[in-house]
């Protein structure tokens, strides 16, 4: 069978994770702005912490090179996915789409029959203000359901496979990442474009309510002397809610559930909503409490354990202790940090302390997000909401 010609914009867990599924039965050309990137991925080296990520780069055989951006691999290609970032703009309280507007428009200026993928997340009614600004149905809207540090294992194993668009490539589109995948079994999806946005952001919102759900069961079972892992885990064995995605901690976080939240909220104007909104007040809250349960323990130096949300994962973009920290300090608590994925002095206004010796012996109370085998020495001075040692 002739390889279909794929190119993938944007190498973030999203853009990455499809080159390499995509790359074991198609040729895929990976492009970024990153000449870092690009140069590790043509060294079959992971930008990213994903373990499925490094093995397939080392050991599998891949029809997949990296470039940075230029007008020849949009001119031969049969198929763009778009993976940029859309970061939530605070003064508009919408998606910022810039790089995915711009990137359609590139390529349909140089290959106007060409298919287009949109992998990332965008607000409802968006693809299809693209398709009647270019007068096209190649425009579609395929939602990626990946955790960060499992970004290919959930590609590789998908829940389902949700394709949002018109005409008659729809099966075509569903069957190239199905038949890319090791799950045999996969739900395929088919529904318009704005159908399948609202699903991502329905999804994503839904998540962040349970996480609030379980922290504000904490924040009630620690005020009131209960144990919160006896009441988790009663209600767990109900086959409604289920015993999983479950585990307190200090807010949601991480790149995708507080903009996806924040979005869907932006999408509702005009429409009747509670719920939502209450979400990501609930949020702020929690860190409003963990911080105040740390400053009832008086310590003169709060020191913070990670800045990442999970193990496994190498972000710590909008991690919820971050928001911790900004109410600490506001407090004039001396902070200081033990991440060492951040090689600078400073960061939050807070000091950075590269031996973890140093650290815990410096910590009067030491927050961590999730626990650590590093940390069972000094238990003691540990501050954690983590019930289940899991995500």
């Amino acid at each position: 069978m002739k390889k279909i010609k794929i190119v993938v914009v944007g190498l973030g867990y999203v853009g990455l994770s499809n080159s390499i599924l995509l790359a074991q039965k198609n040729s895929v050309m990976a492009v970024d702005i990153n000449v870092d990137k690009v140069n590790l991925i043509n060294e079959r080296k992971s930008p990213l912490a994903d373990n499925d990520i490094d093995s397939f780069l080392t050991n599998k055989i891949l029809d997949l090179k990296a470039t940075l951006p230029n007008k020849d691999v949009f001119k031969k290609a049969d198929i763009v996915i778009v993976a940029t970032p859309t970061n939530y703009d605070e003064t508009t309280h919408f998606f910022n789409t810039d790089s995915v507007e711009k990137t359609i428009e590139n390529v349909l200026n140089l290959n106007p029959k060409i298919k287009i993928i949109i992998r990332s997340t965008i607000p409802v009614g968006f693809t299809d203000r693209m398709i009647d600004r270019y007068q096209t149905n190649n425009i579609y809207f395929v939602p990626e359901f990946i955790r960060e540090g499992k970004a290919l294992h959930d590609n590789l194993y998908p829940s389902r496979i949700v394709v949002g668009g018109y005409g008659s490539s729809l099966n075509a589109i569903s069957f190239l990442f199905k038949k890319a995948a090791k799950k045999k079994d996969v739900e395929i999806l088919f529904m318009n474009p704005s159908d399948a946005e609202a699903s991502k952001l329905f999804s994503n919102t839904y998540l962040a309510m349970r996480v609030a759900f379980f922290n504000e069961l904490d924040s009630f079972a620690r005020l009131k002397e209960l144990n919160t892992k006896s009441i988790i885990d009663s209600i767990g064995y109900d086959p409604r809610i289920g015993s999983h995605y479950n585990n307190p901690s200090f807010g949601y976080g991480g790149y995708c559930l507080p903009k996806d939240t924040k979005q869907l909220l932006a999408n509702y104007k005009d429409i009747p909503q509670k719920l939502i909104e209450a979400i990501i007040i609930s949020n702020e809250v929690r860190k409003d409490f963990v911080a105040q349960e740390v400053l009832k323990l008086k310590p003169k130096v709060v020191g913070i354990h990670r800045l990442l949300m999970k193990e496994g994962s190498d972000n710590y973009r909008e991690s919820s202790v971050q928001g911790v920290i900004k109410r600490l300090i506001k407090k004039n608590m001396r902070v200081i940090i033990f991440e060492p994925l951040i090689k600078d002095e400073n960061f939050l206004n807070s000091e950075m302390i590269c031996n973890l010796e140093s650290f815990i012996e410096l910590s009067d109370v030491i927050l961590t997000n999730r626990m650590s085998k590093e940390l069972m020495p000094v238990k003691s001075k540990v501050f954690t909401c983590d019930l289940y040692c899991s995500d």
